[in-house]
């Protein structure tokens, strides 16, 4: 069961969802027809795992220590991970020099069938605590972003209570994230310091400001250059643009 669990819920963060589990889900992950049985669908899993990894093709994956990573397959033991390891590599979907791992164009195109298109690639979203903008962000312009190749996360600074379905800043996060939207209306220094954080870390950050406080921003700089939105529509066409 051990084996099976661990990479469920390895599987599931990987893929940017937070797991809680209690000890009643376990039968139900061993059980459940979503786990891979086969050797083909578990060499499937491999071939999504250096896809979700991979920035493009002919881009090198680290999978070491091999032995503490038979989970990636969902397999009991090391030996099916080098036997599926082997069988992808014999039948061209993957190339591997020693713990360097990539996908062949084969490879490439056989994830991205399963996977289902191009893997999202984490987005940490800065915004205020703004009752009006949190909902007005969440409803109408977090899911459009998924569109443009990127899974968005809308985070938020409080000392009081967290607004429902927003998660409040955590560097882990934002240094996990490939892409920042950083708004800065209402004047947040927490969006100014992660934003920041996540310049030092080479990660890209897209500043944003409604038309409504424009002129009001302290910090004018011209690296500091932000997109001026009046409605969340408007928006999501000049994002489009710059982020597609």
């Amino acid at each position: 069961m051990l084996h099976l669990v661990s990479a469920y819920i390895r599987e599931r963060n990987d893929c940017g969802e937070e797991v809680i589990l209690s000890a009643d889900d376990l039968d139900t992950i061993v059980n459940s027809p979503n786990i891979p049985v086969t050797i083909e669908d578990k060499s499937n899993r491999l071939l999504q795992h250096l896809y979700r990894h991979s920035e493009g093709l002919g881009e090198a994956v680290v999978i070491q220590p091999l032995s503490s990573n038979y989970n990636l397959t969902y397999s009991p033991n090391l030996q099916e991970l080098v036997y599926i390891i082997e069988k992808l590599r014999s039948e061209q979907f993957i190339i591997r020099e020693g713990m360097n791992f990539q996908l062949t164009e084969k490879g490439w195109s056989e994830a991205a069938a399963s996977a289902g298109g191009q893997p999202l690639k984490p987005c940490s979203v800065l915004i205020a605590n703004e009752g009006v903008l949190c909902t007005e962000w969440q409803e109408r312009l977090l899911p459009n972003i998924e569109q443009f190749g990127y899974l968005p996360r809308l985070l938020t600074h409080t000392t009081h209570t967290k607004p429902q379905n927003l998660e409040t800043y955590s560097l882990e996060l934002i240094a996990d994230s490939k892409l920042i939207i950083a708004d800065l209306t209402s004047q947040s220094p927490e969006v100014y310091f992660t934003a920041g954080y996540a310049l030092g870390l080479n990660i890209p950050v897209v500043w944003t400001v409604n038309s409504s406080d424009a002129e009001l921003l302290p910090v004018k700089i011209k690296e500091l250059r932000p997109i001026v939105w009046d409605t969340v529509e408007e928006l999501l066409v000049i994002l489009q643009q710059r982020i597609s």
